[in-house]
């Protein structure tokens, strides 16, 4: 269990260049947040693979690259179109996730409305989940505002439908955005909930570097998962209007290490 910050803060920088900004606030554990198709390629991932060996930092997930697409590509009513982006855009990440040690891949899933019915979401999210499996990766499902998975009802649909293999990512953020109450939302699938998307919040933004000027009791929350027997990492995940500079992302993970 670590504290640590996801390269995505950086964006729209090049991933290798947030990679090295990450390290450098001083987290030995990171996210790797995939954006082109180029990134991919066996060099690249050797790239990224050999920054993170350099600074010693542990990457214990990625973010798919299609989050914005996942709708249209895996979860259309056009059936032919999954089972094409399964076999290929989707099943790409997992020789990137073995070749930086990761085990959790990050999916936002289905937007809302979405063109096919819940169960067939659930199967399909399903069979993925089985694909990763097979490879020793846990393909896990995070609650993202203005999708399905905004509802903590929902997943717990999911969870009951997909059963035991069914795992999640908890997102701070995007449950305030999509108005649920963060702790009552983790209490209610922290049995699913394998790794935690942190950032705090005021009345004034929704997404923000934590020990600055927001609200959020990182002491409670961290307590109450403790409690819970949660095991993973907490990743700083902001957009890069949330905080000014990279000291403040250090100054974060010191703080933050302090509480856990």
């Amino acid at each position: 269990m670590d504290i640590g910050i996801s390269s995505s803060c950086f964006y729209p920088l090049e991933t290798e260049k947030s990679i090295v900004r990450a390290c450098e606030t001083g987290a030995k554990t990171i996210e790797i947040f995939m954006n082109a198709d180029s990134e991919f390629q066996p060099e690249f991932v050797q790239k990224m693979a050999e920054i993170c060996k350099s600074y010693g930092v542990r990457v214990p997930s990625v973010h798919t690259m299609a989050s914005f697409t996942e709708s249209y590509h895996l979860f259309s009513s056009y059936n032919r179109r999954f089972y094409e982006a399964r076999d290929t855009s989707f099943k790409r990440h997992f020789d990137v996730l073995h070749s930086l040690g990761a085990e959790i891949l990050v999916m936002h899933g289905i937007k809302k409305p979405g063109s096919i019915p819940d169960e067939k979401y659930f199967d399909r999210f399903g069979e993925l989940i089985q694909m990763g499996k097979t490879e020793g990766i846990k393909v896990c499902q995070e609650n993202v505002v203005h999708y399905r998975s905004e509802s903590p009802d929902f997943l717990l649909r999911m969870a009951e439908y997909i059963g035991d293999d069914f795992n999640m990512v908890f997102d701070i953020k995007q449950s305030i955005r999509a108005g649920f109450e963060p702790f009552e939302f983790a209490d209610k699938l922290h049995k699913y909930i394998r790794h935690i998307h942190i950032s705090d919040h005021n009345d004034e933004m929704d997404c923000m570097v934590p020990m600055r000027d927001g609200v959020f009791d990182f002491k409670r929350f961290f307590d109450m998962m403790k409690a819970l027997d949660y095991e993973g990492d907490y990743i700083i995940e902001l957009y890069d209007y949330g905080y000014n500079s990279d000291k403040e992302l250090a100054n974060a993970l010191k703080g933050l290490k302090k509480l856990l």
